[in-house]
């Protein structure tokens, strides 16, 4: 019987195979109470375990040095890091010692009631991404408690046929050929993913996991179809059934008929030849009908990503989230060093174009001494986060810059602070950077040039700009936050989700202000968040003035072609009656 799921289009495209189920890799876990005696044997079984998870992830880590990469995303060999910055995770192994000694609690009750705790941390934190991660956490837990059990791996390696990719024909006629397969899982960790690098998949489906969650990121630096957040897909599926994923509406169908299967083989082969000709346009300069010349910039997570951005043919890095660096290491802070070096690897990897780097966005939410998380931030979207972390910690601030601006010998680097709003904050986070430059001077290092810019990402600052551009080289407006300040909703909150609107009348109003105020002091101003890579919004935000766009390289090419088709005169007057209606976003969609 045919039946559909839906869940978040994360990876766009069709794919169509037979599903290939991951076993869940989730595990009932004793609680009982222990001897005093048995404290130091339980503390042990759980070093003894974490030791194993390691010494697996090393291996894979090895295999893929053998491999020289070529054929492992940079963004899953970066996962794995992460995965090993948990696991010796300081704050996580005193928390398990803590149950065990002072609760008297079992190994494995103990491991879990840790992971309780921290992942309450991860649900809090504000940033996507970062929030996300707890995924991470959960796993390493359980391959944790797996090793402690001597259980293996919960990933099953399907008997690989052939990877040929299946005709039409094939599918509709001969159901025993050879055909591309479709992975479903509860939710899948790098190390599993590794154990497909050889790109047997055609697609993957998970129950769990948003849009920057570690599967996404993969998926999409891969291009494979993806949808994840399917909630019961791998219970409601069974092992070889047919599955299509609509990477592009964020639907799996399940035993399709052979009406629907002859339905989107077509679309699929649309989208392969759509995607054969966007990809002819990576080297065409993304100029409008009338001549306007529109800068496409690239966000990334790690400086490996800069491969993801030169492939797609961005004109540089936009926003690179620099806090990816400060994941995972609470009270263990990179040092200066280690953050130069993770930068100079984005400016070289972006051979001469420009990088933009964010000083790190952590905050009440993600607090890297744990002796300061005191329970009194209720709500971390509006309490110590961003550069008002910063600020209060210049020490750490401190070295960011001096880093930043060491990598800014190597290449051309723009320096973006986010979450300001008062002058005060401007002023101190100016003299900072002053104050970086004359470190590095005393100590005979070099460094280089930088160009210093604002996000706008708070409605007051939006308010507000003349005091902005008055200080900084340039502008880039955060749409994530300022549409979540500006309506009062934490995108957060699956309650609330529905009313989180980027077409919002106010939205836009302070968008568009924003653009033509900057460009009329010309100074440059971009758009970093979701909006930028919302091929539905490009004629608007071209509309509006906006020039300068940045986005997951995934989507510069679908943006590139909607600007090509563009003409900024006739989108001038159509972007100002949108925005006088009263609900602009069905404007736009009959627009599109």
């Amino acid at each position: 019987m045919t039946f559909s799921i839906h869940g978040l289009a994360v990876a766009r495209g069709i794919a169509i195979g037979r599903a290939v189920l991951v076993a869940s890799s989730r595990l009932d876990v004793a609680h009982y109470f222990i001897e005093p005696a048995q404290v130091i044997s339980e503390i042990n079984r759980v070093r003894d375990g974490r030791d194993a998870v390691v010494s697996e992830i090393h291996r894979l880590q090895l295999s893929i040095g053998q491999m020289g990469g070529k054929e492992v995303p940079h963004e899953l060999t970066a996962l794995l890091d992460v995965h090993l910055l948990l696991l010796h995770d300081e704050d996580l192994a005193l928390g398990v010692k803590h149950w065990i000694r002072d609760r008297l609690y079992n190994a494995e009750w103990a491991l879990t009631s840790q992971l309780e705790v921290v992942a309450r941390q991860f649900d809090e934190m504000e940033d996507d991404y970062l929030r996300e991660r707890k995924a991470d956490l959960e796993q390493i837990t359980e391959k944790v408690l797996r090793a402690m059990r001597g259980v293996s791996s919960p990933v099953i390696q399907p008997q690989v046929r052939t990877n040929r990719r299946a005709t039409q024909q094939d599918l509709l006629l001969d159901d025993t050929v050879d055909v591309p397969l479709i992975l479903v899982a509860h939710d899948l960790s790098p190390a599993d993913m590794l154990q497909f690098k050889q790109s047997v998949f055609a697609g993957f489906v998970t129950d769990v996991g948003g849009k920057t969650s570690h599967t996404a990121i993969v998926a999409r630096s891969l291009d494979i179809p993806a949808v994840v957040g399917a909630r019961w897909s791998s219970q409601l599926m069974r092992q070889d059934d047919w599955v299509i994923i609509d990477g592009d509406a964020g639907v799996v169908v399940v035993d399709p008929s052979p009406i629907i299967l002859a339905e989107y083989g077509f679309k699929q082969r649309r989208v392969e030849l759509e995607r054969g000709r966007l990809a002819r346009l990576r080297h065409t300069p993304a100029i409008t009908m009338d001549g306007q010349k529109i800068e496409l910039l690239a966000n990334i997570e790690m400086p490996d990503d800069a491969a993801s951005a030169i492939k797609a043919g961005a004109a540089g890095v936009g926003l690179f989230r620099s806090e990816f660096l400060f994941m995972g290491r609470r009270g263990k802070l990179p040092n200066e060093d280690e953050q130069y070096k993770a930068y100079r690897r984005a400016v070289e990897g972006m051979q001469g174009l420009p990088v933009t780097i964010r000083t790190v966005d952590v905050g009440a939410d993600k607090p890297l001494d744990e002796s300061l998380h005191d329970g009194a931030h209720l709500n971390p979207a509006l309490g110590l986060r961003a550069i008002r972390w910063s600020l209060a910690d210049p020490a750490m601030f401190l070295t960011q810059l001096r880093a930043i601006l060491r990598a800014a010998a190597h290449g051309p680097v723009l320096l973006l602070i986010p979450m300001l709003v008062h002058a005060s904050e401007i002023r101190q986070t100016m003299a900072l950077i002053d104050h970086a430059r004359v470190q590095l001077d005393n100590r005979g290092v070099v460094y280089g040039p930088i160009k210093v810019g604002a996000m706008i990402e708070i409605p007051a600052a939006a308010l507000t700009l003349k005091v902005f551009l008055k200080y900084f080289d340039f502008l880039s407006i955060g749409t994530n936050d300022l549409i979540q300040y500006t309506l009062a909703i934490d995108r957060a909150d699956e309650s609330v989700a529905h009313l989180y609107d980027p077409m919002h009348p106010a939205v836009l109003r302070l968008v568009a202000n924003t653009i033509a105020e900057a460009r009329a002091y010309g100074k440059p101003v971009s758009v970093c968040g979701e909006m930028a890579g919302d091929v539905s919004l490009t004629k608007l935000l071209l509309g509006m003035g906006l020039r300068s766009f940045s986005m997951h390289p995934a989507q510069i090419l679908t943006v590139k072609q909607e600007i090509l088709r563009a003409d900024t005169v006739k989108l001038r007057h159509w972007a100002e009656s949108v925005m006088a209606e009263d609900e602009p976003g069905r404007r736009v969609a009959k627009a599109n």
